[in-house]
């Protein structure tokens, strides 16, 4: 959301603060003036919102990240801080609006930065989120068996590329961060035996030959010896 700073001055500025728990931690894609790690309380990630045209399509959707309420969660990721002026924060929920276009709510967070979980480092701070709603929302796909997700999310492509490449950017995003999600890296795990399984019937078992001739020990030939190759 836009937070408004009095200044001494006598006027008043608004100031774009804009929540990153999915790509936008290693891709934000926007230009922004500052950045803060740190935390949100009271969501969780899931990986139940349907991406048809960057990681999937229409007839084979991906599964992307949202956030969905759960009382005593944590969710870390990275605070961007638009504060350049009007233009520069049109231009930057623009590209936002466009980019998250899947997401059908914009809400107004606390965050919270490292070692204080009591006073909000910055209030008002926008998040994209999906409404968890099958029915309503028609992004939003809801839970399923980790297999069946995990087989969604090695499989699915899309314009932006794999599905997969997706789950491991975050997983790794988040390891370069030093706050590691245990749901991404179970998910993560799950989708790299899909594929290895999936490799082994494409390529087949890598089980060694035996041969059931025996082996022939012939003796070298004498100097002058002609052979026929005819035979």
């Amino acid at each position: 959301m836009l937070r408004i700073i009095k200044r001494r001055e006598g006027f008043i500025k608004m100031v774009l603060w804009v929540f990153g728990y999915g790509s936008l931690i290693w891709n934000p894609g926007f230009d922004f003036d500052d950045k803060i790690l740190g935390f949100i309380t009271g969501y969780k990630r899931t990986f139940n919102l349907a991406c048809i045209d960057h990681r999937g399509t229409p007839k084979d959707p991906a599964r992307t990240c949202t956030l969905e309420s759960e009382e005593g969660a944590i969710c870390w990721g990275i605070a961007y801080c638009v504060n350049g002026g009007p233009e520069k924060e049109r231009e930057a929920m623009q590209y936002l609006e466009r980019r998250e276009c899947e997401y059908d709510q914009k809400i107004s967070v606390d965050f919270y930065k490292d070692g204080n979980s009591l006073e909000p480092a910055v209030t008002d701070v926008l998040v994209f989120v999906s409404t968890p709603d099958p029915v309503g929302n028609k992004y939003y796909l809801g839970p399923a068996p980790l297999e069946d997700m995990a087989m969604q999310i090695a499989t699915a492509s899309g314009p932006n590329g794999n599905n997969r490449d997706y789950l491991f950017s975050m997983e790794k995003a988040l390891s370069n961060i030093s706050h590691e999600d245990d749901s991404i890296i179970e998910l993560a795990d799950e989708v790299r035996k899909v594929l290895s399984r999936l490799n082994e019937k494409i390529t087949g078992p890598d089980i060694p030959l035996k041969s059931q001739t025996p082996l022939v020990h012939l003796s070298p030939l004498l100097e002058g010896t002609v052979v026929d190759s005819r035979y």
